[in-house]
């Protein structure tokens, strides 16, 4: 019951939790509006959004409590509103119809905002959670031992990509078997049960671990020895950062705190946000998080976007759930991939070989775009679908109960969700279309497959790079930003998807996220060049000890 297995074990159940709750709210909203995605949509802004405002305040926040107290915190607050969420939830399934009477309708609309901010709330806590346990507890656990740390990194991301595919499939078939409201039981019980082991495991973690309640200048200054972090006297960061820095070493915090908060507790949400921005500018390995962040925009991925895509070419749910398990399983071979790549060639050269390799798979994704049964028509134009939905006088279904369901309606060519088969509106197999060929879609999912080994084990590298060469006294703020960056990319892409949401269109947004998936890489190659300089394209080194690129540009330690 070492204080990694601990960690492990937490990890394991808090994820567990989210990815259940993650899966099942975006199909209670669409169920609860009558089939529409607009609840989803909205709730996928929000929370967006909010990370993007949030994430450098959020990481300052833990940045300037103790660990144990940020870790208590933001697993209660995360657990309690996936709690209310599926009591309030339960009601609606309940009494949708008599709320629907009261008030025309307005009492029901404001369960649905009430549920979308409980929902942003608990994603911004499980934000914090992340940075604390992810991006700081598991570097002190680790200590000196940078082998044990990837090792570790790589661990979490296992268990990551195995309960992304388990857990909705175990609450998908509660829900299937049950009801939607069973199911917001069982998640309810769940996050209240997993809150509590969760509690006492964290608590575990902390005492076999005394350093982490060390947050002062001792602390930092051995991992600033041991993680080879640029000196100050390098990089000059911004006066805010300075600020941070000045009230965790010299012990003046309380004084200072005083201060700011007479002066300026209106504006310091908003020096927070901007000093945090500087700082992460101001990084040594800015590029490389910049890198990562533009990886987000794409719709290369299996989420809502690309399954309903593979849906209109005639591509079933259970050939997706296997496609599914793959994507799962290439992932982890990432991860395999990532420990051995560092070992033998450092870890800066294990984010190039990791990128390559990425990269080399989507070029796949790009041929596809021009293979037979591709439907890119880009004459189409991208909001006749809109328009047409706009004007229809129908109104939507409602559900009042889990056996009044509407009866599916299918359109001409578009595959039947539940088999996969496609069901033409006329029963005329004159008027039946023809099968679309499945060599575009074959070679679009090959790609995305065989990618996600690069993309872990790149992934797994940027993560270690920022762990290593970020002042603990920053840790929070910076990988605030970094998580702040990435959805602003994720949300980007949502929005050119709003632009093009037709099939027809779907081939150029493929080769867009080519396109900014390259640029991901050669701002990481840029980082690697700056930090590696001639030595970029040296053969790799079977001894881990003799290599040391995990240093930030400028750093004489590098080897």
């Amino acid at each position: 019951m070492s204080a990694k297995f601990l960690l492990y074990l937490g990890h394991a159940l808090s994820t567990w939790g989210d990815r259940m709750w993650h899966f099942a709210v975006s199909v209670f909203l669409v169920e609860l509006y009558g089939n529409s995605l607009l609840l989803t949509a909205v709730y996928g802004l929000v929370v967006a959004g909010s990370v993007l405002l949030l994430g450098a305040i959020i990481g300052d926040w833990v940045d300037k409590n103790s660990r144990l107290k940020v870790a208590q915190t933001s697993l209660v607050v995360q657990n309690a509103s996936v709690i209310l969420c599926g009591i309030i939830l339960m009601i609606i399934f309940l009494f949708k119809t008599q709320l629907l009477t009261l008030y025309h309708g307005w009492l029901l609309t404001m369960c649905y905002i009430l549920v979308i901010t409980i929902a942003n709330i608990a994603n911004l806590a499980s934000t914090a959670t992340a940075i604390t346990i992810q991006r700081d507890w598991i570097v002190v656990v680790a200590g000196e031992d940078r082998s044990k740390l990837a090792d570790m990194n790589a661990t979490i991301r296992r268990i990551d990509q195995l309960t992304n595919i388990l857990a909705p499939m175990a609450v998908g078939q509660i829900m299937t078997f049950g009801s939607p409201m069973i199911g917001c039981g069982f998640i309810s019980g769940w996050n209240l049960m997993s809150m509590c082991v969760e509690y006492l495991l964290l608590w575990k973690v902390y005492q076999k671990t005394p350093t982490l309640a060390l947050k002062c200048a001792k602390v930092e200054e051995s991992e600033l020895k041991q993680l080879n972090v640029k000196k100050e006297s390098d990089v000059k960061p911004a006066e805010g950062v300075q600020l941070i820095v000045e009230k965790d070493v010299t012990g003046f915090e309380p004084q200072q705190e005083k201060e700011i908060s007479c002066a300026a507790r209106i504006a310091e949400p908003f020096i927070t946000f901007r000093d945090g921005w500087v700082a992460y500018y101001n990084q040594p390995v800015f590029l490389a998080g910049m890198g990562l962040a533009f990886l987000y925009m794409t719709v290369l991925g299996f989420d809502c976007i690309t399954t309903g895509y593979a849906y209109t070419q005639g591509l079933s749910g259970s050939v997706l759930s296997l496609l599914m398990g793959a994507s799962a399983v290439t992932g982890i071979m990432g991860t395999v991939a990532f420990t051995w790549l560092r070992r033998k060639c450092g870890l800066i050269r294990t984010g190039l070989i990791s990128g390559i390799a990425q990269f080399a798979c989507l070029v796949l994704c790009a041929i596809s775009v021009f293979m037979p049964g591709s439907p890119l028509d880009l004459t189409v134009s991208p909001f006749a679908d809109i328009s047409a939905r706009l004007f229809e006088s129908e109104p939507l279904p409602t559900i009042a109960s889990p056996e009044d369901k509407p009866e599916m309606v299918f359109v001409t060519g578009m595959p039947n969700l539940l088999n996969g088969s496609t069901t033409p509106a006329d029963s005329d197999p004159e008027m039946s279309p023809e099968p679309v060929p499945l060599i575009s879609v074959s070679l679009l999912f090959a790609g995305v497959i065989a990618a996600r080994v690069g993309l872990w084990s790149f992934d797994l590298t940027v993560t270690q790079l920022l762990q290593e060469n970020v002042v603990e006294s920053e840790r929070g703020i910076i990988n605030g930003v970094q998580n702040s960056m990435n959805y602003l990319l994720d949300l980007l892409h949502f929005i050119m998807v709003i632009l093009a949401p037709n099939p027809e269109a779907f081939g150029l947004l493929v080769l867009i996220s080519v396109s900014f998936v390259a640029m991901g890489h050669i701002m990481y190659f840029r980082f690697a060049q700056k930090s590696l300089g001639k030595q970029l394209f040296v053969c790799c080194t079977p001894d881990p000890k003799a290599v040391s690129d995990s240093s930030p540009p400028g750093n004489t330690s590098t080897v």
